[in-house]
């Protein structure tokens, strides 16, 4: 998972393990890992500074450079909530299935520190990682359509493999479910485990009470 992770002037970056392709003009989009949403657009506050608006949705994401993510979530007034992602499948999987998002969420709120956290930027708005909340932003389910107040429209969303061949847009959705299923199964995993270490605390409590005459 290390090697999937970068550093661009101050932005988090999430990349294919081989790290090929990573140039200024390279595409990635912008998401807000505890949300659970993407960046479609920016505006700025009364103050003039720079916003980046989100939505729940991959489709709805808009497709920056490399460079100019960078530079969004660097004057973004939020900058510790945002990673940049490739648009790369290989990218796009390890993310999402493989650990990833986890990884960049705690990497984000190590990097922003115990004064932001306790504010609550960090902690407002935090989606916990569940199948539907995937779902939602894989599938693009109940999508609303991008503001019509952005000011920086941006450029063709992107969504991996989509295609007119139908049998692509199955592949694809059969792997959002995939990745449901595995995060169903290691929660189950979980519960199981707990399960089994009280059982033995409580194993060895009983058992030398039954030894004593």
């Amino acid at each position: 998972m290390e090697r999937c992770i970068a550093r661009e002037r101050g932005a988090l970056l999430f990349w294919s393990p081989d790290g090929t392709g990573r140039r200024p003009t390279s595409r990635v989009q912008i998401l807000d890992v505890f949300s659970l949403q993407v960046a479609t657009g920016y505006t700025r506050d009364p103050q003039g500074r720079l916003l980046l608006e989100a939505q729940p949705s991959l489709a709805a994401g808009g497709s920056w450079s490399l460079a100019k993510a960078a530079q969004l979530i660097r004057n973004d007034v939020r900058p510790h909530r945002w990673v940049a992602l490739q648009q790369d499948r290989r990218a796009w999987g390890l993310f999402w299935a493989g650990g990833g998002l986890q990884h960049c969420r705690d990497l984000l709120l190590a990097q922003a520190g115990e004064a932001e956290t306790a504010s609550g930027p960090m902690t407002s708005a935090l989606v916990p990682v569940t199948p539907e909340a995937l779902l939602r932003v894989l599938l693009d389910l109940e999508a609303e359509q991008p503001g019509a107040g952005r000011t920086s429209p941006p450029t063709r969303p992107w969504r991996p493999a989509l295609a007119a061949n139908p049998w692509k847009l199955v592949a694809w959705t059969s792997m959002a479910w995939l990745v449901v299923l595995g995060i169903t199964v290691a929660g189950f995993m979980a519960v199981l485990e707990r399960q089994d270490r009280q059982l033995e605390l409580l194993l060895e409590r009983t058992t030398p009470a039954s030894r004593q005459p």
